[in-house]
């Protein structure tokens, strides 16, 4: 699955996006919260996760 579509799916929900780009981990889990406390933190944080490189 790409970027783009990992972003679309964030857009809407962003542990959904978080969880298709690293799976069940630390990074998942603070999105959840983030998310809980605003959307808003969880997007950004979401996007951050995706867009970062991972080699």
């Amino acid at each position: 699955m790409g970027d783009g579509c990992r972003i679309i799916l964030s857009l809407i929900v962003p542990p959904v996006g978080v969880f298709l780009q690293v799976g069940f981990g630390g990074a998942f889990f603070l999105n959840i919260v983030l998310t809980l406390l605003g959307y808003f933190p969880g997007l950004i944080h979401a996007i951050y996760i995706i867009g970062r490189n991972q080699d």
